[in-house]
């Protein structure tokens, strides 16, 4: 059994019940159990600008799935909720990232763990911060809580 940490993304659609919807789905899923989820934030979009705005969440799982099976998963709860990969960092019903695995660094065509634009992104270290601010990120060995930094780009979001 492993602690792993996944980012969610949505800018399709209602996008605040799908990110629900997703939790609900991996929670129901063998093999992996939900243990923490972060508040939901409102952020721009990176790469492909002329789009919505994205809600972004990071969740906490236990899981005793491998990487891979948990990346099948990852990818099977897109389909579930109509995910169409047209354009690159495109619109989308929902995104999944594996974000960090236990400790371990996987490089394999299909799957890189740490995610590899994680630390870039203050859209994934916000939220992942709030539920795991003392979680090494192994390439670079230090805490999220002191890697992130603030960003007036990413709004935690209230609803309407």
């Amino acid at each position: 059994m492993e602690y792993a940490y996944l980012g969610l993304g949505s800018n399709v659609g209602e996008r605040a019940s799908q990110l629900d919807e997703a939790i609900r789905i991996l929670d129901n899923t063998d093999g992996i159990q939900v243990t923490r989820k972060s508040p939901i934030y409102e952020t721009e979009p990176v790469g492909y600008v002329d789009q919505p705005q994205f809600l972004n969440q990071c969740i906490e799982i236990y899981t005793s799935l491998t990487p891979q099976d948990l990346l099948k998963e990852c990818l099977h709860t897109e389909q579930q909720l109509h995910r169409v990969r047209d354009i690159r960092w495109g619109p989308r019903t929902l995104d999944v990232d594996i974000l960090l695995f236990g400790n371990h660094i996987i490089d394999e065509e299909n799957l890189n763990v740490p995610h590899p634009r994680m630390l870039e992104r203050a859209f994934v270290l916000i939220p992942l911060n709030d539920i795991a601010s003392d979680c090494v990120e192994p390439h670079s060995n230090k805490k999220i809580g002191s890697i992130v930094t603030a960003d007036d780009s990413v709004k935690e979001y209230k609803g309407l």
